[in-house]
């Protein structure tokens, strides 16, 4: 009968021996054998049982083998993220985890993790935002503000168009709107510009500390704003435009008489001579003790040169416009009336 036939109940051992099964019971046909006995095969010390009933051997020791605390003998389980400092729950617990895959696919309880997210509401905002009393209020300026700048738009428009039957009949209440705030002129634009240099002269008549009445020499305005604005990379709006729009405010408002048109002309007066008392202190025209008691105003006007190649001829003599003594106090304020 063959030895490693399973009816034999036999187990072969070192050199061809037979061992019978211990009182454990028999072993199979495959080697293995029961608990007891002491053959080559059977579970030492430290053996560990598998599930089929298979033993296997520990490791073998690297030293000498001393007696160990079960805190020692207990490996501690590997370490796989940043450590917890919280107390640790079992899962009867804690509970079922958050977004496990049983409740990601729909078929176990819902969680938080699960819940629909809720939708930001979109506020009005701007007018729509406002109770309905204040969007009215709104509205209103809205629409206020609109018909003013359409308005003033307009009035700009007709001040500086041609003449035409509007300007003819409204040609005062326009006026009023655009002087002297908005006012307009197309001379940088106009198809023949300004051609000539104006130079603005001044001269006054002072009484001295002795009570003599002299007469100073003419000082060219013109010329000291175009040395201040000479080589100066931002000019004062004062030297660049206060003497250049006085004067030509003076000939709008006069004729060729030198007698005003309207209250502007008289104003226009009052503006020359606020200017003049000002740059005559400037220069102390007066001198030490003097006071200045009337100022006189004149223009000299020469044509531009035209260039060579357009043929035209203009003449070269200046022409002079010398106005009429003017009043003023000895405080700088203009007095009413001319000499």
């Amino acid at each position: 009968m063959d030895a490693y036939d399973t009816g034999s109940g036999a187990r072969q051992g070192p050199g061809g021996r037979e061992h019978p099964a211990g009182p454990g019971g028999g072993g199979t046909g495959d080697g293995t054998g029961g608990a007891s006995g002491a053959p080559e095969g059977a579970a030492g010390p430290g053996a560990v049982r598998g599930a089929s009933g298979e033993t296997a051997e520990p490791p073998p020791a690297s030293g000498p083998a001393g007696p160990r605390s079960p805190s020692e003998t207990a490996e501690p389980p590997p370490v796989t993220g940043p450590a917890e400092t919280g107390p640790v729950r079992d899962a009867a617990e804690t509970g079922p985890s958050v977004g496990t895959a049983e409740s990601a696919s729909g078929t176990g309880p819902a969680t938080a993790a699960t819940a629909e997210p809720v939708m930001p509401v979109d506020l009005p905002t701007g007018v729509a935002a406002l109770s309905p009393r204040y969007q009215v209020g709104a509205l209103v300026a809205l629409a206020v503000v609109a018909v003013a700048v359409c308005a003033h738009l307009g009035l700009v428009f007709l001040h500086v168009a041609p003449s035409n039957t509007l300007t003819k009949q409204h040609g005062a209440a326009v006026d009023e709107w655009v002087f002297p705030e908005f006012e307009q002129n197309w001379k940088l634009f106009a198809p023949n510009p300004l051609q000539q240099n104006i130079s603005v002269q001044v001269r006054a008549e002072v009484s001295t500390a002795d009570g003599e009445i002299r007469t100073t020499g003419w000082y060219d305005l013109s010329a000291e704003d175009g040395r201040a604005i000479d080589g100066n990379p931002v000019p004062s709006h004062t030297q660049q435009n206060e003497l250049r729009r006085a004067w030509d405010f003076f000939v709008a408002t006069h004729d060729s008489d030198d007698r005003a048109v309207g209250l502007r002309g008289t104003l226009s007066e009052s503006y020359l001579r606020r200017i003049a008392v000002l740059r005559l202190e400037r220069n102390d025209a007066a001198g030490p003790g003097g006071v200045v008691e009337r100022v006189q105003y004149r223009s000299r006007t020469t044509n531009v040169e035209p260039p060579s190649w357009s043929g035209e001829k203009v003449s070269d003599r200046p022409t002079v416009r010398e106005l009429p003594w003017w009043t003023v106090s000895g405080s700088g304020d203009p007095r009413e009336g001319a000499a």
